[in-house]
């Protein structure tokens, strides 16, 4: 998924890599590139000895003109040069986003094309069957390592360890303050903010701070901050003084220093496939697509809700009985909870649960409230005193959400969406977050993979309303994927 402020690079031609600010960081960067070119090879030297064994067995081949004991080593280093040419190891795409799979994909798949064609023009008589083995052995490798190696460095970065950039932000206050407080959001993206530089006229006599970012210079001498503070990355945010001329001089000045530049536009919470840049007198004019709310991807979405509902329900039916004598043994009252939620359009439903609490829950509510943990208008308690035992382990592991296959089943909610609202609160909505219920509410979302009930009602509107406008197929398998570590992890469940 994008972050919440996109970043535009506007890369300047850099010197050699030991001319760049830094020093430390351009280390950890290099030493994170070998580490990824060293998986690189073991998975595509295990992916061609795998293909081999599984053509060939202990068979001798035959029928080619080349030996294969010339064939293997050729093939890993063609695809290692693949690899390198298409910039899979380019740290603009390392570390986060979906284009360095993308990347290494198309990497892939056209050196396995070459091949096809230079093998049917030269005649050299390679096994068919050993390449397609190969390459499919390989392409999922190179993506499952690189999933690998990304998530080992998202940690290190959590921990303020690991490989960053250092960035030097340029811009107004207010503007650089929010795009600081973007960039901390996700600290695993590997943005680390260094600095920053204000207009001239905001300047003190006196050291400043912008929260515990210092300020390290003016509009004037942004280059010399950014050498004086080893950042790697200018990031220029809003701001009245920086005029389109003043920005192209700025990419001028860092040409040859191994500064990279990038725009942070004040367009928001907007993802990459709903923008189209295209040149315009020499202008690079964004075009943001409105989101689809409607049409043939959501009935290929409702479509697939549905049928991957079903087939779940039918082979998690043993689970779902195993829950259901563990419930009525724990305690009295019944096995599912019914609760009224407001679906897509405002219209109210009723969502199924296995219940969790005891049978006056909502009774007992009234002397609780004083208690709640979280903000906004949901009541959340760590240690709620209505959670039966058994109602703590199903909360734990996510399984008393299960029944709401039914209601996927029955085209109340998807499988991805915002969270079900309950009528109290979309009752004190305001027009932003009413814009949630443009989609059906979903049994997983981006809150349930970000934190789920540590998340503040701020962040979690926000991720909900971001996945409202930029919605899609891919991010719904996505979210899909990481819902199973978010439950393993427990993160925020209670």
């Amino acid at each position: 998924m994008r972050s919440a402020t996109l970043l535009t690079p506007a890369r300047t031609p850099s010197g050699p890599r030991g001319d760049r600010p830094g020093p430390a960081a351009r280390a950890d960067e290099r030493a994170y590139i070998r580490v990824l070119a060293v998986l690189d090879t073991a998975v595509l030297a295990v992916a061609i000895l795998v293909g081999y064994v599984a053509r060939f067995g202990e068979e001798e081949p035959s029928g080619s003109k080349i030996p294969y004991v010339v064939v293997a080593p050729g093939l890993l280093l063609a695809w290692l040069i693949s690899l390198r040419a298409l910039r899979c190891y380019d740290d603009r795409v390392l570390g986060y986003g979906a284009d360095e799979y993308r990347r290494v994909s198309s990497a892939s798949m056209r050196l396995a094309g070459g091949i096809a064609i230079a093998g049917y023009i030269a005649d050299v008589g390679v096994s068919r069957g050993f390449l397609a083995i190969s390459f499919a052995v390989g392409t999922v490798g190179l993506e499952l390592a690189r999933f690998a190696a990304r998530k080992r460095l998202h940690r290190a970065r959590e921990r303020g360890a690991g490989w960053s950039r250092k960035v030097l932000v340029v811009g107004d206050t207010a503007h650089v303050l929010e795009l600081v407080h973007t960039l901390r959001r996700e600290p695993y993206a590997g943005y680390q903010v260094v600095g920053a530089c204000i207009p001239d006229a905001l300047l003190a006599p006196v050291p400043q701070r912008l929260g515990d970012v210092p300020v390290v210079g003016s509009f004037r001498g942004i280059p010399e901050a950014a050498t004086a503070i080893g950042a790697d990355t200018v990031a220029v945010t809003a701001s009245g003084e920086l005029t389109a001329t003043r920005l192209r001089r700025l990419g001028w000045q860092l040409e040859g220093t191994g500064v990279d530049l990038v725009v942070a536009p004040a367009l928001t919470d907007v993802a990459g496939p709903r923008i189209h840049t295209r040149p315009v007198a020499g202008l690079p004019l964004i075009h943001v697509e409105a989101p689809e709310f409607r049409g043939a991807r959501k009935l290929v979405k409702g479509l697939v809700d549905r049928s991957l509902s079903f087939l779940a329900l039918a082979l998690l039916l043993p689970l779902l009985v195993v829950i259901a004598l563990a419930i009525k043994l724990d305690s009295r009252g019944p096995v599912l909870f019914r609760q009224v939620r407001v679906g897509q359009g405002g219209e109210e439903f009723g969502v199924f649960k296995f219940r969790t609490m005891v049978v006056n829950a909502d009774a007992l509510l009234a002397e609780l409230v004083a208690r709640n943990e979280t903000d906004g208008l949901m009541f959340k308690m760590r240690d709620d005193p209505r959670v039966t035992r058994i109602g703590r382990l199903l909360r734990k592991w996510s399984l008393d959400e299960l029944p709401q296959l039914v209601n996927v089943l029955l085209g109340q909610m998807s499988l991805v969406g915002p969270r079900p609202p309950l009528p109290s609160e979309v009752a004190r909505y305001d027009g932003d977050v009413a814009r949630r219920l443009l989609v059906k509410p979903g049994m997983t979302g981006l809150w349930q993979v970000s934190g789920r009930s540590d998340l503040s009602w701020e962040d979690g509107i926000r991720l909900d309303l971001y996945y409202v406008e930029n919605w899609s197929l891919a991010a719904d398998l996505t979210i899909l994927w990481k819902t199973f570590g978010a439950v393993l992890n427990s993160r925020g469940a209670y």
